[in-house]
């Protein structure tokens, strides 16, 4: 992986986000950890490696990930193990995500971006379920929305209107939150893995898949 587009690091003490330029270890564990945060619960599956965030006993995670009948290297995004997973967190999950990542770039982005204030613009409501410090910017056809996530991650996502679709608007926006992280950070995206048209316009600025993620979300 290039040390340039840092790949989340977990152990069995911590949960860190820090650059490390890295995978965790393919090594077929699965690492349980404690939550990050009373908000940030879920799963991400790496090569081989998967990261469990809960305050769940993880006596119980190990014990019900042995129950899928499937190749153990998949059991950890397993709809049964998921499923069970919800039903004793109460909480819910909308899809299982495709989790991609990029380096911050220097200078100003490449659009003319209007920052949108407004603390009850339906989209930025949305975005702060998942994230604090939740900011908007607008362009014509187009959001694009920047906030700490999991573990205090920078993330960002893009929506487009339908008319401002197949003209690489989404692909701009995404270059264009890369300019607006500290230097140094990584800035990390989610993509639902049925959707080929964001995970192109990702990948095509500069995003890389690291893994996949499942979010455990407060009703």
């Amino acid at each position: 992986m290039d040390t340039a587009a840092p790949a989340l690091r977990a152990d069995d003490a911590t949960f860190d986000t820090r650059p490390s330029g890295r995978f965790p270890v393919a090594d077929g564990r699965t690492t349980v950890v404690a939550a990050p945060s009373g908000r940030d619960w879920g799963v991400i599956a790496f090569t081989a490696h998967s990261v469990v965030f809960t305050d769940e006993d993880p006596a119980w995670v190990r014990a019900t990930l042995a129950s899928p009948d499937c190749d153990a290297l998949a059991a950890t995004m397993h709809p049964r193990f998921l499923n069970a997973l919800l039903e004793r967190t109460g909480r819910t999950t909308d899809t299982i995500d495709l989790l991609t990542v990029a380096s911050a770039l220097p200078g100003d982005p490449p659009l003319e971006l209007r920052e949108i204030t407004d603390p009850v613009h339906p989209r930025v409501v949305s975005a702060r379920r998942r994230r604090d410090g939740v900011r908007m910017w607008a362009v014509d056809g187009g959001v694009l929305v920047l906030g700490r996530g999991v573990a205090g991650r920078w993330e960002v996502a893009v929506e487009l209107e339908e008319d401002a679709r197949h003209r690489g608007l989404g692909r701009a926006l995404a270059t264009a939150a890369r300019h607006l992280v500290p230097e140094g950070e990584p800035l990390w995206s989610q993509q639902a893995a049925g959707n080929a048209r964001s995970i192109r316009a990702f990948q095509a600025a500069g995003f890389r898949p690291v893994g996949s993620e499942a979010l455990l979300l407060v009703r």
